[in-house]
């Protein structure tokens, strides 16, 4: 694809669809667009558009082609071992010790895509610290997406499978596949639509859980967002980050290595 084609198409993406390839990497973009245009079947990229502007339906499946979505509970099962061994106790005894016992932790999941990661997270503080009043906003950019997290489901078994046989009769309804979670589980969870790079950050908080989602940014705008996932923080709070998402500089962003993949605010 060449440069100026490339360009015209992120100006088109944004004025259609709101959303800003310019902090995507380029040659990764560009591959995935080259594709979708093959896989659409329309000759070149101003035939493609018009389908877009005209088609309420193809719209919705050409952004969500964008915001890449992939995601399974207990995705990295170590790192999830962590969180709920390491970081969660110490969050949850920082609380206890402010005199909030017996409040919850107030977490955001930044890109939670279709919904298995703050439905993880709501499994765990079910395990670890029940009858506590945690609340977790779930966020993500693809409206799409967020209504199947909305529904608790479908989910694959794929999607499911690093769950326990106990923790899939808790936290799943009964049959399957697909797999639907229980409604109860929702309850700590808030859904909501959110730009990264448009609307404003949650503040004041403990945990923020954003994994396989920066990777595929530039540079700039991965040192945009750590600056504001760090002021969203509360002092001691923590950023969980995907398995390859290392910080190389962490202090340069007012963290401290708090365990692989877990940063804390100082």
């Amino acid at each position: 694809m060449e440069l100026e084609v490339y360009n015209e198409i992120k100006r088109t993406v944004k004025r259609m669809l709101n959303l800003d390839l310019e902090n995507y990497k380029d040659e990764q973009m560009r591959r995935r667009l080259d594709s979708w245009l093959v896989r659409s079947g329309a000759a070149d990229w101003n035939t493609y558009f018009q389908r877009v502007r005209e088609d309420e339906k193809e719209r919705s499946k050409f952004r969500d082609y964008l915001t890449i979505n992939v995601s399974a509970f207990f995705r990295d099962m170590e790192r999830w071992k962590s969180l709920a061994e390491i970081v969660i106790p110490e969050l949850l005894k920082e609380v206890s010790n402010k005199g909030q016992l017996p409040g919850g932790l107030q977490i955001w999941s930044a890109g939670c895509s279709i919904g298995a990661e703050p439905y993880t997270l709501a499994i765990l503080l079910d395990e670890i610290a029940p009858h506590r009043n945690h609340h977790i906003l779930a966020t993500d950019f693809d409206q799409g997406a967020l209504q199947k997290a909305i529904q608790g489901g479908p989910y694959t078994a794929d999607e499911i499978q690093n769950l326990t046989p106990a923790q899939r009769n808790a936290y799943l309804k009964a049959g399957g596949p697909p797999y639907y979670v229980n409604p109860s589980l929702a309850k700590m969870i808030t859904f909501r639509q959110h730009n990264l790079f448009g609307d404003p950050f949650p503040q004041n908080l403990d945990l923020i859980v954003c994994r396989n989602v920066v990777i595929y940014f530039t540079a700039d705008a991965k040192d945009k967002l750590y600056r504001q996932f760090h002021a969203s923080l509360r002092p001691g709070g923590v950023l969980f980050v995907g398995a390859t998402e290392i910080i190389p500089r962490p202090f340069e962003f007012g963290f401290k290595n708090f365990g692989i993949s877990f940063y804390k605010k100082v």
